[in-house]
């Protein structure tokens, strides 16, 4: 049996041309194939009302949090910055409840973009709402390259679990205006770009969580690091399945 992933929907804000629907939930198709393609079997998970997210978690064996939306900054005790994007309060809410109860349940956690910000915001850390707040940010984390090519380097930590997957110093995509401020206690920065935003975080204590700032759903199909995120994370679940 495969490892079934969990993937939190995203949101589509806009009526569609199809069918007359504002707030369609819907998962994006390059994360589905990256997962079908190293051994998942994906799970598409509507936002509900997070009182009943404890129902989902035996209908997965890892979860990851996808772009999207910026995070609210309420959830971490701040007003909104004249530069915050679109946000939407209902995800947020109900993603912030089910990482918890993930984590707290021992599921393997991959955190894309948005997530690594949601995943941090969501253990006690807090974001900058827009690069323009942290002063060491000088190079262009927005590309206005296509999406599965890379645009900037980004320096891993020797001897993390990401170095093991992309090694020390791989190329990645950009698409970004909100990064990680306060790092969050279980978490550990293993990667940042040369002007020191951070790249990505782990967990401290375990293999458990795996976050990067960048998308490498958008290019696991020429560049094998980016496979080896996706493998990694499958492979993390497939450990954590219940023994039959």
């Amino acid at each position: 049996m495969r490892p079934r992933i969990a993937l939190p929907a995203d949101t589509l804000d806009e009526a569609t041309n199809i069918i007359n629907e504002r707030n369609a939930a819907f998962a994006p198709r390059p994360v589905i194939e990256a997962i079908v393609k190293t051994g998942g079997l994906p799970v598409i998970l509507p936002s509900i009302d997070p009182a009943d997210v404890a129902d989902y978690l035996p209908l997965f064996d890892g979860v990851a949090f996808l772009g999207g939306f910026d995070v609210d900054p309420t959830f971490f005790g701040e007003e909104p910055h004249v530069r915050l994007g679109k946000t939407y309060r209902k995800r947020d809410l109900f993603e912030i409840e089910l990482l918890k109860q993930a984590v707290a349940a021992d599921k393997a956690i991959l955190g894309i973009c948005r997530g690594l910000q949601l995943i941090n915001v969501g253990l006690g850390g807090t974001l900058y709402q827009d690069l323009s707040e942290d002063p060491t940010a000088q190079i262009k984390h927005s590309q206005a390259a296509a999406g599965n090519q890379p645009s900037h380097h980004v320096t891993v930590t020797p001897g993390s679990t990401l170095a093991t997957l992309t090694g020390e110093r791989p190329y990645v995509n950009s698409r970004h205006h909100q990064a990680v401020n306060r790092v969050a206690p279980a978490l550990t920065v293993t990667a940042q770009a040369d002007d020191q935003v951070v790249e990505a975080l782990e967990s401290t204590a375990s293999d458990q969580i795996l976050a990067v700032q960048w998308h490498p759903e958008n290019m696991y199909k020429h560049h094998a690091e980016s496979r080896q995120i996706f493998q990694n994370f499958v492979d993390r679940s497939a450990a954590r399945m219940p023994r039959m």
